[in-house]
């Protein structure tokens, strides 16, 4: 019997001595292989290859201050949550991410939380206020999903929150989960980066100038080191040539890519043949091209305008890279708003708001990345894009489309406010969705490869090319787009999107600054933004209802689980020791 129990203690001994041998070797091994698992449907805790990359290569600690905390509602809750499991994955992967959440409003001194709330606005963050409903009523709090990123000297400003026109906080909290990732990591990159890409503002055609594209041009200066250039038949505008020691001649792009923004005079053959040797070169371009002129300002004076084909000498170029430019206007029964004054009463001007079919409220085309969870975009007048077959290699992805309510009017086209005082006729919208916008990439021709002509001849001496390397361009046909409304009286810029009128923001800055992103990073950065998420957010009325029935779920039956095995076992044992 002694001999049993001494081999047993003995056998149980060496178990426990090889137990402990197998979790310290395993802890060792693990110490020197990272390996995590991530069983969720959505792989949300699996970081894509570009922000693995980024990460990894930090020299030193990007630091997040999150104002993700405090008192507010459960979907918040959710995003604080996000946030937080997000960091944790950055810091899985590097040793240079930390973080801190901070409530802003924690003091209760209000002129404290008024200086903080003061601080957070001057660093470029933005609140959102809300409405809550307590046992006392409806209540309003201030809340601040935003994040302030800092690396060495340098700080970068982040909303969290991405709100849809339409869509529900639920939606809205949804997006806003699913473009952490991208966010951060791309305040990362921005901050991390020695030095700035260089994109340009192409000037000289009547291109909208400075203050019609501020609020676009302060945002890309995040960024991009943004400047203006006016081409002038100058053949180094774009592309500069310097010699290798060996004496060949080395020709390389002078701007990661350029913005053509509403041009309204024509090309010259050598300005076009200009840009098309920089698209040779690999170059990157941003089209907002108006095939048909037409503006409200003709209709300030009169209540009625023709819109008119417009000759930029840009559509051999575009059929050569892949499209056709329509001359025609798109009307669209799912569209925008205009302020018009109907009267005056009591000294006051009347104001009314009337659906305008000429300014279409346009959505995603596609599944790309650059068009994917972002608000509606404001176009005016724009026009419709076909694709053109051809042999080439260039992959045409439409972008952005019409409502399936939709009317072509090819030029010219008589406009006219009268429209506005007719009821609405949804028959006279009868064609489907029709694309507006396009991404092509791949290689493409030169339009010169079979007719250079006598201007340009001298030219050669860039090293002219015939086909280009890799590249992609962007076409939209709305040079309005990217245009930024001015405060109306004080006449200073507005963020480009939103209507001083409606107070409605549309997405025409995100839609911008994600087809810079995809142009200037390519796939890479803006790739990030494929992720889909999904935040489950609790019925709260149902919680209500039911909840005493949760409360017997999570309390009672556990505890019951436990009793019933705490006595079986002593069953087993009373019957195993009284034999």
């Amino acid at each position: 019997m002694k001999n049993e129990r001494k081999n047993l203690k003995k056998n149980q001994l060496i178990s426990f001595g090889i137990t402990l041998v197998i979790i310290i070797v395993v802890n060792i091994i693990a110490s020197f292989i990272y390996t995590r698992f991530d069983l969720t449907s959505e792989k949300r805790y699996t970081l894509s290859d570009t922000s693995k990359e980024v990460l990894k290569n930090l020299d030193d600690y990007v630091y997040f201050r999150i104002y993700l905390e405090g008192e507010f509602p459960a979907g918040f809750k959710k995003l604080r949550k996000e946030t937080k499991e997000m960091l944790d994955e950055f810091r899985a992967y590097s040793k240079f991410v930390d973080y801190d959440f901070i409530n802003p409003s924690e003091s209760n001194d209000a002129a404290e939380r008024n200086e903080t709330y003061k601080l957070l606005y001057q660093s470029g963050l933005n609140p959102t206020e809300l409405s809550i409903q307590t046992k006392d009523g409806a209540q309003q709090i201030v809340i601040w999903p935003c994040a302030l990123v800092s690396y060495k000297d340098k700080e970068f400003p982040l909303d969290l929150l991405d709100t849809q026109v339409g869509k529900s906080s639920e939606a809205a909290l949804n997006n806003s989960a699913q473009n952490l990732e991208y966010k951060f990591i791309s305040a990362i990159k921005d901050l991390s980066q020695n030095k700035k890409p260089k994109i340009a503002f192409i000037e000289g055609h009547g291109e909208l100038n400075e203050n019609e594209v501020y609020d676009i041009t302060q945002s890309l200066s995040k960024k991009y080191n943004v400047q203006r250039v006016a081409i002038n038949e100058q053949i180094t505008a774009l592309n500069r040539r310097s010699e290798n020691r060996d004496s060949s001649i080395l020709i390389t792009s002078n701007y990661d890519a350029i913005i053509i923004a509403k041009p309204t005079k024509p090309f010259s053959e050598k300005d076009k043949f200009i840009i098309d040797q920089y698209v040779m070169r690999g170059g990157k371009v941003l089209w907002l091209i108006d095939p048909v002129f037409a503006t409200m300002d003709s209709l300030q004076s009169s209540e009625s305008t023709m819109g008119n084909s417009l000759n930029l000498n840009l559509d051999d170029m575009f059929f050569k890279y892949g499209l056709k430019l329509n001359k025609n206007l798109l009307l669209d029964y799912n569209s925008a708003a205009i302020a018009l004054r109907t009267g005056q009463m009591g000294g006051q001007a009347q104001i009314e708001y009337f659906r305008w079919y000429y300014f279409p409220l346009l959505n995603a085309a596609s599944n790309s990345n650059i068009v994917k969870n972002i608000n509606p975009i404001k176009a005016d007048f724009v026009s419709s894009i076909d694709p053109v077959i051809s042999d080439s290699d260039v992959q045409k992805i439409p972008l952005l489309k019409t409502s399936d309510y939709t009317k072509v009017s090819a030029a010219p086209v008589f406009i006219s406010l009268s429209m506005l005082r007719q009821a609405p006729d949804q028959r006279m919208f009868s064609q489907k969705g029709q694309n507006v916008a396009y991404l092509l990439k791949g290689k493409f021709e030169s339009l010169y490869a079979n007719r250079m002509t006598s201007g340009i001849m001298e030219s050669k001496e860039i090293g002219f090319k015939t086909s280009s390397e890799p590249t992609a361009m962007i076409v939209i046909a709305d040079g309005d787009i990217i245009r930024n409304q001015f405060h109306i009286p004080k006449g200073y810029p507005l963020p480009l999107g939103f209507d001083q009128y409606t107070q409605i923001t549309y997405g025409n800055k995100d839609l911008i600054e994600n087809a810079v992103s995809y142009l200037v990073d390519g796939e890479g950065l803006i790739g990030i933004r494929s992720r889909e998420l999904k935040i489950r957010l609790l019925d709260m009325n149902k919680v209500n209802d039911n909840a005493m029935a949760w409360q017997i779920i999570n309390v009672v039956v556990p505890s019951t689980i436990v009793i019933m095995f705490g006595f079986i076992l002593s069953l087993i044992r009373k019957r195993k020791f009284t034999k």
